[in-house]
């Protein structure tokens, strides 16, 4: 605690250091230049990553708080650097993660005249954060900070956005600073625990489905443990497989784009579903045609952080706020009888069976690719996701959620459909812990919008392995295309682009892979490389998803 005379930028950096913060992701600007000069002097404590481009530096900070339950720190400029850092708060919004972004703001005196890059963002990113707020006095920024840390992982996490006015990060004043943030989360209580295994008790086919963010290790482990007890199949929602080791016999696949068939016809089966965390959204529910609106015909446990989430489209018989680690722990801890688990092997063989690749004849089968990487990847590898098709070999064929010396494995991709996140969320998890593995999934498209962020991770050491898919397509919209139009091609195709030269030039190892045999040497050998690798999968669009081809859209 201090009341020495400071700037409001010295002053903001104190507290970022207070409430635990080390690192933030930043395109430096003119507007925040006090904050930026308070950080050199912390530089032994504090890592400043400074990105090509502000949604970068916004992807990076929402990937390291997906990776560690604390806020993501980013730093942006004013006007177009707040527009462009915009999309890392809505994939921070819709995917629940703990994040703060600090814009430079114009100064008092010239506000409301529109001047030079003049935003209101309370305005702008009012719809899509938790809260927004602009700092006036600099003796009311550590109440501000505090707050603000509070509020991200509070409830259900999200983003927070504060503007900093250039003159009050210049302003000088005696000001306490503020204590260590606590988050508030609820936690579940004992008879909502016993009436929930009550209900399991009487189920036959019950089916759990788990998403959402705030659980820990310890969290994951009650679940595992949970599950088994109950002899409960277990689905996760939308890039949420790293919750539960996709090993063990209760994991029975994802609610993802690439659903397989026989799990949404299990869903009908089911007689209960009980939902851990998740908010069964649009793709967990194939926009909300999976499961009757609003009473589904199974029963329906709801357990989740934020109360307004439970009954928002779907009525629950059981409802109950929590955190998922609080829940799951007040779960594990009932006593349960034994239960058969016919059920629950009849879904694991149906999930075992769809991760096995079709037979195809294309030169690069990623499906056989993935399912070879699969064996030889360490267990706490960390994989990134884009958006695209591409992402559906990842998701269907890898493992996730496995144990290693450092954890267990995670998936970090966006579940609101940002193209251009895997790079830069690869780059951040790489800074975030260099010992472990960390591999990209990114469509020629995507890479093409993020992919200078390999020049930051050069710059700072990080050495992750990109698996750029290259079909020479916007493969999501070109299915759509082909399903609705077919033969009509527009506004979709890519023009091939020397990923060799732009990856090489930016500091990276590069490799071409054509066929399917060639992609397991080129990622063990990118492995055991001191920095980032770029490895162009070159795939023919003709194999369009995991599930079809163009031929078949076309009905042909």
């Amino acid at each position: 605690m201090t009341r020495n005379a400071r700037s409001g930028g010295r002053i903001l950096v104190d507290q970022l250091l207070i409430h635990g913060a080390d690192r933030a992701f930043c395109v430096p600007g003119e507007s925040y230049l006090e904050v930026l000069d308070a950080l050199h002097d912390v530089r032994d404590r504090f890592t400043l990553i400074n990105a090509r481009h502000e949604a970068g530096a916004a992807d990076m900070a929402e990937a390291q708080g997906k990776l560690t339950g604390r806020p993501g720190i980013a730093m942006v400029t004013r006007g177009p650097g707040a527009c462009h850092a915009a999309i890392g708060v809505h994939i921070a919004q819709q995917d629940s993660t703990p994040m703060i972004l600090f814009i430079g703001q114009v100064g008092r005196d010239t506000m409301d005249r529109e001047s030079f890059q003049e935003i209101d963002y309370r305005l702008m990113f009012g719809s899509v954060a938790k809260w927004v707020a602009q700092i006036e006095r600099a003796d009311r920024v550590p109440e501000y900070i505090a707050r603000a840390f509070r509020v991200a992982t509070s409830g259900r996490p999200g983003p927070v956005v504060l503007a900093l006015p250039e003159d009050m990060l210049t302003d000088v004043v005696s000001v306490d600073d503020a204590q260590p943030y606590v988050p508030a989360v609820p936690a579940m209580a004992p008879d909502a625990a016993q009436e929930i295994v009550a209900a399991l008790a009487t189920a036959e086919r019950p089916l759990m489905i788990v998403g959402g963010s705030g659980w820990t290790d310890a969290g994951t482990a009650d679940l595992a443990r949970f599950a088994a007890a109950q002899g409960l199949p277990v689905a996760t929602s939308f890039r949420r497989q790293d919750l539960i080791d996709n090993r063990l016999s209760a994991y029975v696949g994802e609610f993802g784009t690439g659903v397989a068939p026989s799990l949404v016809a299990r869903v009908a089966e089911a007689d209960l579903l009980l939902v851990v965390g998740a908010r069964l959204g649009e793709i967990t529910t194939k926009t909300y045609t999976t499961l009757a609106v609003p009473t589904p015909a199974q029963r329906l446990v709801h357990i989740h952080v934020d109360a307004n989430e439970i009954g928002r489209v779907y009525a629950p018989e059981i409802g109950a706020v929590s955190g998922p680690d609080a829940a799951m722990a007040a779960l594990a801890s009932c006593t349960v009888p034994a239960r058969d688990t016919g059920w629950r092997n009849a879904l694991r063989v149906e999930y075992l069976a769809d991760i096995e690749p079709p037979a195809h004849d294309f030169p690069l089968d990623m499906g056989q690719a993935m399912a070879a990487l699969r064996d030889v990847l360490p267990g706490d590898a960390i994989i990134t996701l884009d958006a695209g098709n591409h992402t559906g070999w990842p998701q269907r064929f890898l493992s996730f959620g496995g144990a290693g010396e450092r954890g267990r494995g995670r998936e970090i991709g966006s579940t609101c459909g940002a193209m251009g996140y895997a790079v830069p969320a690869a780059v951040a998890a790489s800074l975030a812990d260099p010992s472990r593995q960390v591999i990209a999934c990114v469509g020629d498209g995507g890479f093409m919008m993020s992919g200078m962020e390999i020049a930051t991770a050069v710059q700072h050491g990080a050495r992750p392995i990109v698996l750029l898919f290259n079909n020479g397509t916007y493969g999501t919209i070109r299915m759509h295309q082909e399903r609705e139009h077919p033969g009509r091609v527009s506004g979709t195709d890519i023009v091939t682009t020397d990923f060799g030269r732009i990856a090489t030039g930016l500091g990276a190892a590069f490799h071409r892979v054509e066929r399917t045999e060639g992609v397991l040497p080129a990622v063990t050998t990118a492995m055991s490389h001191g920095g980032p690798t770029v490895i162009e999968l070159v795939t023919d669009p003709e194999q369009i998803s995991t599930r079809t081809t163009i031929a078949r859209l076309r009905g042909r």
